[in-house]
């Protein structure tokens, strides 16, 4: 309990003098530090309490670097923080209102997903998921796929974090629990050890990236749980499971002020969710290929030591505001090889072709069913091409975007194998990720087939050199001397 006066105008200066201070760390993230401490119960107003204006005495500043210090170590050591990007995350899904959905609602939604597979059925030989159908909350979303944005930015995290140790590790003190040594306003006299003894600077910037880097997943993460309708918008499976999800808030905030009906938006969207579902289950290797592609590109990055030294060169290392610039001014100083650009381009292509796929399946399906098909699905395809400021927020984290950029070639690829080859050569594009089309097939649907046949003319005529090559090596073979067998049959017994 705290021993400060009920003074409620003392209370809101010293909760100002505290703010004024974490800003230095955290900067336009401060009242999302400050709801983290009220969540842990922790009263910021109380923390500031001192004898009177002006810088706060030492034992103060003491009990609220603490504090400040259990919030940057919540979780350990790891590239995120996961604590701090759930909270941050569940309170940005709420913030714009989180209704708890009614039965009818759920039902609703529910229903809508039933529907959908028996569309589907009609126009897709991939059965359905057969995972569970589930009309989610905002907040639901965001605990359930939190844990696949952690393994999406944790590569990058770890990246960042290690190559600002490394350049600033001369710059700083060896023990940044020395508080005389930061030389950092408001901290002079306070006792060895106060900011946490023995804390290098490696570990500083690892837990200090780790905070800021959980931060802003949890902000990505709670934007998203705003926008989407289902748990595959993404176009990357963010469930462990198989499953089929609406969220029957942003379903209706989406409808609202189309010319479509809320049912048939509804429908529309619950084929999108089964389609990508489908696809996700039943092509095995896909949501592998997916998340290999992105953690590929994300762990290859590299992080040109001379460009960062440039970049914090003037960066005062006693100035918390500007470490704190540094870390969330997003990834810099990366050096795209070759390998790395090939990577992208991989990626880019493979959420192309997934989203290409969708749109073909789901808009073959709704097509006998709903009168607004094509004008739904060209204003899924224009939000999906300007992204959201999640997906931007996303793009600065780990340096790529995860938007298919050519979707509507994609889906003319698809429309063009349909109408040659019939649903059968459309879903067989499927069947190995060596057969993916590439960005040939996205600059040139009309050639596919041709490609596709010359590839197999070429592979016939490797496959005749090769048996070739086997017959005349075994023609070449020793024989066995017909002569060792009659004389082994003299050095036998005599009679």
């Amino acid at each position: 309990m705290s021993n400060l006066p009920d003074d409620p105008e003392g209370a809101e200066e010293r909760e100002r003098m505290l703010r004024s201070m974490l800003e230095g760390f955290f900067g336009d993230r401060t009242d999302e530090v400050l709801a983290q401490m009220r969540a842990q119960g922790i009263d910021p107003a109380a923390l500031a309490g001192m004898p009177g204006a002006g810088t706060p005495d030492p034992a103060t500043m003491q009990h609220v670097l603490a504090q400040v210090q259990r919030l940057l170590s919540a979780s350990g050591d790891g590239p995120v923080n996961t604590d701090v990007a759930h909270d941050i995350a569940r309170q940005v899904a709420v913030a714009e209102g989180d209704p708890s959905l009614t039965g009818g609602q759920a039902k609703a939604a529910t229903d809508a997903l039933g529907v959908a597979e028996l569309w589907l059925d009609a126009v897709t030989d991939l059965p359905p998921s057969g995972g569970s159908k589930h009309a989610w909350s905002r907040s639901e979303w965001v605990e359930a796929t939190l844990p696949a944005w952690h393994r999406l930015v944790a590569p990058v995290a770890t990246s960042v974090a290690d190559a600002l140790a490394t350049v600033l590790r001369d710059q700083l003190p060896d023990d940044l629990g020395d508080a005389d040594a930061l030389g950092m306003p408001g901290l002079a006299g306070l006792p060895a050890g106060a900011l946490g003894g023995g804390l290098d600077p490696a570990q500083m910037m690892r837990r200090l990236g780790s905070a800021v880097f959980g931060m802003q997943v949890g902000q990505a993460a709670g934007t998203l749980s705003r926008e989407v309708f289902g748990a595959t918008d993404v176009g990357v499976p963010l469930l462990p499971e198989p499953a089929t999800v609406l969220l029957p808030t942003n379903v209706a905030a989406f409808a609202d002020g189309l010319d479509a009906p809320v049912e048939e938006v509804r429908h529309f969207l619950a084929l999108r969710e089964a389609a990508h579902a489908r696809l996700f289950t039943h092509v095995p290797w896909l949501a592998a290929h997916l998340h290999g592609l992105v953690e590929q590109y994300a762990r290859g990055i590299t992080i040109d030591i001379d460009v960062l030294e440039q970049q914090v060169r003037d960066i005062d290392p006693s100035d918390p505001e500007a470490l704190r610039g540094a870390l969330t001014g997003g990834v810099f100083g990366l050096q795209h090889t070759p390998e790395q650009e090939a990577t992208l381009l991989r990626l880019e292509t493979a959420l192309a072709l997934v989203e290409g796929w969708v749109t073909e399946v789901a808009a073959t399906a709704a097509l006998p069913h709903l009168p607004h098909t094509y004008p739904l699905r060209e204003m899924i395809r224009r939000r999906r091409a300007a992204g959201g400021p999640a997906e931007h927020t996303f793009a600065t984290l780990v340096g790529l975007e995860l938007r298919p950029r050519r979707s509507r070639d994609a889906t003319a690829l698809f429309a063009h194998v349909l109408a040659e080859g019939g649903p059968q050569a459309r879903d067989a594009v499927w069947d190995h990720p060596d057969l993916l089309p590439g960005t040939a097939d996205l600059d040139d649907p009309a050639g596919y087939f041709t490609r596709r046949q010359e590839q197999a003319d070429e592979q016939s005529d490797v496959d005749a050199a090769l048996a070739q090559i086997f017959d005349a090596a075994e023609g070449d073979a020793p024989q066995g001397d017909s002569s060792a067998g009659d004389s082994s049959k003299d050095d036998g017994p005599r009679g």
